[in-house]
């Protein structure tokens, strides 16, 4: 099984598969690199909401952060209230049709996959008794619950990288194509220009997108200073012949854009990308956090969007870690005073961190209430809240 990816990632997951276990919910605390979480300081269980549903049938297109916002104020709390059965393999993977219950265990709130025994029976199996009507299910993981959809963070996860200016500095890029067509694709040659390029490795072309940047205030007038470079990878080859520091690259894929001249080409790894994602709660990410870009779109972000965050490894930032959005409160005059007054920053929603590099990370908002602006602030949730 695949590792939780928590540092700055290689540069991209050779012939990764959709139908792997990706995204699947397998809480068993053994399986997981990164550190859980599993209760607040003053060990208080979960919140429950107050409309959670005693009994709740998973739906197909149900993810885990919704079934968990169905029952408790604190989502990322889910895995301290779910009953596992140590019985079964695979225990905490949830399909669509299961019937889980909200039963109560010492005081705690215990949710579990009925089996036909009630509350009584997904207790008992949380202690590890033996079930009383033992069942054998076949299912495809592809009908496995995910945490969120494998679709709408693919393109980032597996073809998205952040890197510091120097990095790219000297690296291969497209020279032009066999036949002198301005854009190439797959099945089709181009030429590269640069040293390093080994014939018979795979490589990958890689578009530099807008850079991301800060405006430097230490000198005497404000620069705007290039922090990190942003690649997405559009295509990808096997180098075939090498002549001098030019090499023949015949196109194997294309990833949603053609290949043009000036793009960078970087060696393709194969790492050991997140097929896992548990939601946790951290105050380990240093403070001060902010939605620097809104992927795929000019506009604001809404729940299921993708985001940069300007918090990556340095800062503690580890994938699975979800922190809450904050939009900035809008400025107002005082109608008596006439001053200008700052409104209190709004929470409007939650993200989780699915992929880290050393700056920066891509998340996904979990939930809004508002549309999301750039530069909201992110932060821990609150440590009182259940």
């Amino acid at each position: 099984m695949k590792k939780l990816f928590t540092g700055t990632p290689p540069l991209r997951a050779s012939g990764f598969k959709k139908h792997c276990v990706a995204l699947a919910i397998c809480m068993s605390a053994g399986l997981f690199t990164t550190q859980i979480i599993h209760a607040s300081p003053n060990n208080t269980p979960p919140a429950l909401k107050a409309s959670a549903p005693n009994v709740y049938i998973v739906k197909k297109g149900d993810t885990l952060w919704d079934i968990s916002g169905k029952f408790l104020r604190s989502p990322w709390r889910w895995k301290e209230i779910w009953a596992s059965n140590r019985h079964v393999k695979n225990p905490h993977w949830i399909y669509p049709g299961d019937r889980l219950l909200l039963c109560t265990l010492d005081g705690r709130p215990l949710i579990g996959k009925d089996e036909g025994d009630g509350c009584e029976g997904v207790i008992r199996r949380h202690r590890g008794g033996t079930s009383l009507q033992p069942q054998v299910r076949v299912e495809s993981l592809n009908n496995t619950i995910p945490i969120i959809p494998l679709s709408q963070i693919e393109q980032w996860l597996d073809h998205g990288l952040i890197l510091s200016p120097e990095s790219i500095q000297s690296t291969p890029y497209i020279l032009g194509s066999a036949d002198n067509r301005v854009i190439t694709g797959k099945g089709q040659t181009v030429y590269v220009r640069g040293n390093g390029i080994e014939v018979g490795q795979n490589y990958g072309v890689f578009r530099e997108s807008e850079p991301y940047t800060i405006i430097d205030h230490t000198g005497k007038r404000p620069v705007k200073v290039v922090k990190a470079v942003e690649l997405v990878e559009v295509a990808a080859g096997t180098a075939v012949a090498s002549e001098n520091d030019v090499t023949t690259l015949e196109l194997t894929d294309s990833f949603n854009a053609e290949v043009r001249s000036g793009d960078h080409v970087l060696p393709r790894y194969n790492p050991e990308l997140p097929s896992l994602f548990f939601p946790t709660a951290t105050n380990d990410i240093v403070e001060g956090g902010q939605i620097v870009r809104v992927m795929g779109s000019i506009g604001t972000a809404a729940q299921r969007s993708v985001v940069t965050l300007d918090r990556g490894a340095v800062h503690g930032a580890k994938t699975g870690h979800v922190l809450s959005i904050f939009q900035q409160g809008e400025v107002v005059r005082d109608p008596k005073t006439k001053e200008a007054i700052k409104l209190p920053n709004q929470r409007v929603g939650n993200l989780m961190i699915f992929k880290t590099f050393d700056q920066y990370s891509y998340a996904y908002v979990l939930d809004s209430s508002l549309p999301i602006k750039v530069g909201a602030s992110v932060q821990a949730p609150a440590i009182a809240e259940n």
